[in-house]
């Protein structure tokens, strides 16, 4: 397991006014956030990693007491029988016995992606993993100060271009979502935690792989809470729909749910 990162921490701005941002998610105005010294995962929790936490606790994940989870169509054969999807974004299905072990249903597994990030883990799930490991999640301004590495305002980990010089910087879709991906960047699904260039604070995949939940809540203008903050994007965005792979971006799902594109790194107090 790579050492955490410190970092002193200290005054950034945070969000964005972007006219490709969400207003409605709270990506704006930009603000001046402080965060206080503390130490980061230079990547998300890998597959080996969640496997030692359960081997050691025999801990049962939310989508394995459920039962299912959301998997991505793409993902799944040709012939696998017809299930629910999610209304208004089809392209993710119920598959029945879907958890981290087999992301994809019963018929797949981790074997070849045990340096993957683990996935179908909620964020309760991941806290219980910090719980275990003495850690704990990252707050979100903290998120974005790491996410950011040292530069101001960027779009990206490395700046403002989205593949410069031509080089893949992250994983994210390629082609036209949800029917065509070209694979341009190597990933259909997920990527090795540790995959592309760090950013100038040594971490990876801060933009795309996979979203990454954070420790507080979401709310909306009115303050209304409406789950738990992601942010980072994952290998399933796209600008045609979804360009929440920027550092300034951020969504929400709620503390029981879990799906294929969502894991999540670690950070402690220094």
């Amino acid at each position: 397991m790579a050492a955490m990162v410190e970092l002193e921490g200290g005054a950034f701005l945070m969000g964005t006014d972007d006219r490709e941002g969400y207003p409605q998610d709270g990506e704006g105005p930009v603000r001046e956030a402080v965060v206080a010294p503390f130490a980061i995962d230079p990547h998300a929790v890998s597959n080996t990693r969640f496997a030692e936490f359960v081997a050691a606790t025999g801990y049962v994940t939310e989508a394995e007491r459920y039962g299912w989870t959301f998997v991505f169509a793409g993902l799944l054969p040709a012939d696998f029988p017809e299930t629910r999807a999610l209304v208004g974004a089809e392209w993710w299905r119920q598959v029945f016995e879907a958890d981290w072990r087999r992301p994809e249903g019963p018929h797949s597994s981790i074997a070849g992606r045990e340096d993957h990030p683990v996935v179908h883990v909620s964020w309760n799930d991941a806290r219980a993993f910090c719980d275990w490991s003495g850690t704990r999640l990252p707050s979100e301004a903290e998120w974005e100060f790491a996410a950011r590495g040292g530069l101001v305002q960027k779009r990206f980990p490395w700046g403002d271009e989205l593949e410069p010089d031509g080089e893949h910087r992250m994983n994210v879709w390629q082609g036209s979502f949800p029917d065509r991906n070209t694979l341009a960047d190597g990933y259909l699904g997920t990527a090795p935690v540790d995959a592309f260039p760090a950013n100038g604070y040594g971490l990876h995949n801060t933009s795309g792989n996979v979203w990454e939940w954070c420790e507080g809540d979401f709310r909306d203008r009115r303050g209304a809470v409406l789950g738990k903050a992601i942010r980072g994007g994952s290998y399933l965005c796209h600008n045609s729909y979804c360009n929440r792979y920027r550092v300034a971006a951020r969504t929400s799902n709620t503390a029981d749910s879990s799906s294929g594109n969502t894991g999540f790194r670690v950070a402690a107090s220094v």
